[in-house]
């Protein structure tokens, strides 16, 4: 932007091959791939530990060993041994079992995300996948092969094993999936793409379905969004200011000190640094002594949002590069059960980011309708130009109190419940992916509710003919919104206006 980079924030330098190796990855990455803006290799370290972890399965095999989900049945039929000649048939089964899933299919960059994710914790080396199974799971994703997996079916504990399942069973040649822009069977879909089905052998089927890679994978996408979100939300805030003649002495970095949370400090230093030039903010006792909470609040409140979201990002980053099936092959050779398919680290991520995100959007409705109640602005009745008349942007605040409403209902906690599964053996499970599902529902609706924020904070500007008194940033990113909503002179329909903002917060690296 001419007037400089507006936020300070780690941004990795991306390519267009991104090297999975089951412990470097990143959220960025990950979204240059969900995006189609990169392809994935395998490292070719992580091609060793790969091969070693298929010799020790194959190893323990051979020397008469008993394992889970190898040579054994599911979850509560973990006791009942399988005959060697069914071992491969015992994985096509499981994933044909386990296709289950229900609801509308999963967004296109969400598939793509789980793939990735899939392939970098198959990459860690400790889940016993052959190479040509690994290696198809990547083609897929190079080439635009992405299984058709339904939103909803899975209880979060044993792994994601409904979607997942989905996206496995077309390795194998059956189930669905969109390739350029058609829905093929799975055998289809890989054809056209010039790939060839698998076969699975012992512990494979598993390998690809017992992890966290659905609920992450929303996780993950969801995170990208809500950062932009919260910029996005710092930024509609500060236009706010400029509309309202805020008073920046609540933001003074000394006052802030004396409860030293970080995140309010970087809060307010950014809306410091975005307004600084405006000649439309106040200081305390110019105009008024105290603004409202909504806005002399502003950097707790969306401090504490920040919070949440950082939060979400520390669990994020382990999981991204965690093995989270079961059982584990380890490098002494042990093949060992355990728990690390259990969601709970990622279900309560996302549930807390739910409640952060919940909260951009809450205290953004409440700047709204500052915005365009007289009684509290002292501009023109709903900014409209010929009140009476027009009623200006009366309904938009109703929807953004409505979106507040409804994400308040979403932002109920996911983890707090739990279902017994297979015979009560599985008796704790997380709904983690509900939660994440939850979240990327609440992120959308807040985009929305900021994005009305800023319209009618334009608009206000627009109506004072403040444009050249704004700070340079705020200014340029004024101009970004009135390329997708111009200011009211009439009543006109601005739905779909209010949409395209919201996208261009979701997806644009709007601030940098």
């Amino acid at each position: 932007m001419k007037s400089g980079k507006l936020v300070e924030m780690d941004q990795p330098i991306l390519t267009d091959l991104v090297e999975l190796d089951g412990f470097t990855v990143n959220r960025q990455q990950i979204e240059s791939v969900s995006y189609g803006q990169a392809k994935v290799a395998i490292s070719e370290k992580a091609l060793v530990r790969v091969r070693a972890s298929r010799e020790r399965i194959e190893k323990q095999l051979k020397d008469g060993k008993v394992i889970y989900g190898v040579n054994t049945g599911f979850g509560k039929l973990s006791d009942i041994e399988i005959e060697k000649e069914d071992i491969a048939k015992l994985q096509l089964n499981l994933l044909r079992a386990d296709v289950v899933g229900v609801g509308e299919p999963l967004p296109k960059p969400v598939v793509r995300a789980m793939m990735v994710l899939r392939a970098n914790a198959l990459a860690k080396g400790f889940s016993g996948i052959k190479e040509d199974t690994l290696s198809l799971l990547v083609d897929m994703i190079n080439k635009g092969v992405h299984p058709v997996v339904p939103c909803k079916g899975s209880v979060g504990a044993s792994g994601d094993l409904a979607p997942l399942s989905h996206v496995a069973i077309v390795l194998v040649g059956e189930g669905k999936a969109e390739y350029e822009g058609e829905i093929l069977s799975g055998g289809e879909a890989l054809k056209r793409a010039g790939l060839k089905p698998v076969t699975l052998e012992a512990k494979e089927g598993l390998a690809l379905i017992n992890g966290t890679q659905a609920m992450t994978g929303v996780g993950v996408v969801a995170l990208n969004e809500a950062e932009r979100v919260g910029l996005a939300a710092d930024m509609a805030a500060c236009l706010t200011m400029e509309a309202l003649r805020g008073i920046i002495s609540a933001f003074d970095s000394e006052l802030l000190a004396v409860r030293p949370h970080p995140e309010l400090e970087f809060v307010a230093s950014r809306m410091r640094n975005w307004l600084e030039g405006s000649k439309r903010i106040t200081h305390q006792g110019e105009l008024r002594m105290q603004d409202a909470y909504s806005i002399r609040c502003i950097p707790q409140v969306h401090g504490a949002s920040w919070q949440a979201f950082n939060y979400a990002e520390e669990r994020l980053k382990i999981e991204i590069n965690s093995t989270t099936d079961n059982p584990i092959i380890l490098e002494n050779g042990e093949v060992l059960s355990g728990g690390h398919f259990h969601g709970q680290p990622i279900a309560l991520a996302m549930d807390f980011l739910k409640v952060g995100a919940a909260e951009w959007a809450n205290i953004s409705e409440r700047r709204t309708e500052r915005l365009v109640n007289p009684q509290l602005s002292g501009l023109s009745p709903f900014l409209a130009v010929d009140p009476g008349l027009e009623c200006g942007l009366m309904v938009p605040q109703y929807a953004a109190a409505s979106l507040v409403s409804e994400n308040k209902v979403l932002a109920h906690p996911a983890s707090v419940d739990s279902i017994p599964t297979s015979a009560n053996q599985e008796d704790h499970v997380s709904m983690g992916t509900i939660g994440a599902r939850q979240a990327r529902e609440i992120i959308h609706n807040s985009a929305r509710v900021i994005a009305i924020e800023m319209i009618c904070a334009s608009q206000a500007i627009y109506l004072e003919g403040a444009e050249n008194q704004l700070a340079p940033a705020t200014k340029e990113y004024l101009e970004r919104i009135r390329e997708i909503c111009p200011p009211l002179k009439g009543d006109r329909a601005i739905s779909d206006e209010i949409e395209a903002l919201a996208q261009f917060i979701l997806r644009a690296d709007i601030l940098n």
